[in-house]
């Protein structure tokens, strides 16, 4: 799947009905790592790489996801990117931009729908 355009993403943001109520853009980037997800997360000690990840999403509940985030409260512009297949590492993974008001409102949107997507909407396996 072709990633899409950041550059293209702001500048269709900052052109949307909406923007005149938008102070401040967030993005975030996932990205496949080489570090296990259990030594990272849980502090488990290991000796093996991840190679690549097995990446796939349920299009149903990211929707959802995405429409939940843009009812948030200062919220006024979010877009998704979920990538699948199995990705090298440096791959991206996802793609999110969430735009509105006023910082707090808008980091916490981010936050919110970025956890979303990863505990109900993607499937992540390591492969090493």
């Amino acid at each position: 799947m072709e990633r899409p355009s950041m550059e293209t993403w702001l500048r269709e943001a900052k052109a949307a009905p909406t923007a005149s109520q938008c102070g401040m853009y967030l993005f975030h980037n996932g990205v496949v790592r080489a570090t296990p997800k259990s030594l990272v997360r849980g502090g488990e000690p290991t000796d093996r790489a991840v190679s690549a990840v097995r990446f796939s999403f349920d299009a149903a509940k990211a929707e959802a996801a995405i429409r939940r985030a843009q009812t948030l409260p200062g919220i006024f512009h979010v877009r998704v990117w979920l990538n699948e297949g199995t990705l090298p590492v440096g791959a991206d993974l996802m793609l999110v931009l969430v735009g509105g008001d006023i910082r707090p409102h808008v980091i916490d949107a981010l936050q919110s729908l970025v956890q979303e997507l990863k505990t109900v909407c993607v499937c992540e396996q390591e492969v090493y």
